[in-house]
């Protein structure tokens, strides 16, 4: 089970620090990854767990995989319109698949920084 800390000499509100196996991981207050590339399998299984989702169907590994190439490509979160096209899902669809739905389920599961501190 992973374990958490809060950590006061970082320039984010509130960041935590979580550690999974033995590698430690720095989230912001919202839960969403402070660094994209901090990602593995194994830490969104253990965070899907925890949000709700006892398994990770290939539909969920599908929208996790387009959030994280669309950013890894682009630099930012895809559009609601790209979302539907690169996944073949409806927006409807997408946010009854995640708790939390788009935003707070499959892009923080998919690894991707907290929309609010998007340039």
């Amino acid at each position: 089970m992973p374990t958490s800390t809060t950590s006061s000499n970082m320039t984010d509100h509130n960041p935590v620090v979580r550690v999974f196996g033995q590698r430690e991981v720095v989230f912001d207050a919202e839960g969403f990854f402070n660094d994209f590339t901090d990602w593995t399998e194994e830490i969104c299984v253990a965070l899907a767990v925890e949000s709700g989702l006892a398994q990770l169907t290939e539909r969920h590994r599908q929208v996790i995989r387009f959030f994280r190439e669309f950013y890894a490509i682009n630099g930012r979160a895809p559009l609601n319109s790209q979302l539907r096209k690169g996944t073949d899902m409806s927006l409807l669809e997408l946010e009854a698949l995640f708790p939390g739905g788009i935003r707070n389920g499959a892009r923080r599961l998919a690894g991707l920084p907290n929309p609010k501190t998007c340039s």
